[in-house]
């Protein structure tokens, strides 16, 4: 991140965090993560006295109230009827892709080199890289969904029915932004699965995850939703715009793609990443989310994000502390809270609209904010070409700032 303003060169401030591997869930895709931990508080004098109480209290004939998933389904195997339910649906997703590398210049354009190798000079070498992912069927007539990092840049993509059939597929298109992508395969009267309701997840609900890790075709493992609405920032992929959730469902690479279901057998998420060197730390999109995405990649193939171009950060006493120290004098921040933009990009809509590093945003459209989390959501819920009311904090002054997103620019890997 960079500080600058219109005397001084932009320097760098140093932000510390805990950095762990993460692992995308198809072979040989990584990114680092940010992680921490926390404890729990001690026990009070107070409630030390209630515990004794308590055990000092008996009740006659306590019942015994049933977990939630056996007080719906009635059925402490129903694991087994979700698999038998939904397994036909799950599919395996290979992908492989052709990587040309380039003869260097100096080959073609040294007389050195020239002199061994004739006019004919050495010919670019090629190697075709492989992956396995996971997808499952949302459409009877062969749409499938899975994660973008699964057929990033494949040249074939086969897909492998639960039954043995194999398909090429067709990929519809792919957004990075989401992790989201979409795959056709020419096939009818394909079984596929039932879809809940993301948005109502609680923590502590049974989940269930069908994959392919590993290559391990129809993998079954179990457990529960540890956590919801973890942000890209939360879990060191500030590149995405997801809000996560988090599992303790043991998924392995391969299983990236692949459903992550309640107990009655509808996909509630698509897994996608975990944190390599941990235990119970995985990591899904929401099917909302996905089915939002899908069906505008199945429609136009592409998805367009709004962007604004700024680099921010959350202002925190401690991040205030160190931005003073760097910056010194060149910089009067004022705010003790709010979204400090450290960089604008040039030529971006930020740039046109006239807001400056050292701003510090306290509203977009009338909405305060205070984290960096809360602007990407506005951002993202922005239309593009259309102007967003943003305020800001500058020199101690509120300004009002009217930013037109643009298409978010979308860099990919080569």
């Amino acid at each position: 991140m960079k500080i600058t303003n219109h005397h001084s060169a932009p320097k760098k401030i140093e932000t510390r965090g805990l950095p762990q591997r993460l692992w995308m869930l198809s072979y040989g895709v990584a990114v680092v993560f940010l992680g921490s931990c926390s404890l729990l508080p001690a026990k009070t004098v107070d409630n030390q006295q209630r515990d004794t109480q308590a055990q000092n209290t008996t009740v006659p004939n306590p019942v015994i109230v049933p977990p939630q998933i056996f007080s719906s389904s009635g059925d402490p195997n129903f694991v087994v009827k979700v698999v038998q339910q939904v397994g036909p649906a799950v599919v395996r997703i290979d992908s492989s892709r052709t990587i040309t590398s380039r003869v260097p210049d100096e080959f073609n354009n040294d007389p050195f080199f020239r002199r061994f190798f004739g006019e004919g000079s050495p010919q670019p070498r090629q190697r075709v890289e492989r992956g396995s992912g996971s997808g499952f069927i949302i459409n009877s007539s062969g749409q499938i969904v899975t994660n973008a990092h699964v057929v990033d840049g494949a040249d074939r993509v086969t897909v492998i029915l639960k039954d043995g059939r194999t398909f090429d597929g067709k990929v519809l298109g792919e957004d990075p932004v989401t992790d989201v992508a979409t795959i056709k395969i020419n096939a009818n009267n394909l079984p596929t699965l039932a879809v809940g309701n993301s948005d109502t997840l609680q923590p502590g609900e049974a989940v269930i995850a069908i994959g392919n890790p590993l290559g391990l075709n129809n993998t079954v493992t179990s457990g529960i939703i540890s956590a919801t609405g973890r942000s890209g920032s939360d879990i060191g992929a500030s590149d995405k715009r997801v809000d996560y959730i988090q599992t303790d469902a043991a998924i392995n690479p391969g299983n990236s793609g692949g459903p992550l279901l309640n107990a009655r057998g509808q996909v509630i998420a698509m897994n996608t990443a975990i944190i390599r060197g941990a235990q119970g730390l995985g990591f899904a999109i929401p099917i909302n989310t996905v089915q939002r995405i899908a069906q505008q990649l199945i429609a136009t193939g592409k998805v367009d994000h709004p962007y604004l171009g700024v680099q921010m950060v959350t202002l925190t006493p401690e991040n205030k502390e160190r931005i003073k120290k760097v910056a010194g004098d060149r910089l009067n921040l004022t705010a003790d809270d709010g979204v400090l933009l450290v960089e604008i990009v040039p030529r971006s809509p930020a740039s046109e609209a006239g807001l400056r590093v050292g701003d510090v945003i306290k509203s977009i459209n009338s909405q305060p904010v205070t984290k960096i989390e809360e602007v990407q959501k506005l951002v993202e819920k922005s239309k593009i070409g259309t102007k967003l009311p943003i305020e800001v904090e500058r020199n101690g002054q509120i300004v009002q700032v009217g930013v037109q997103p643009a298409p978010l620019p979308v860099r990919r890997e080569g």
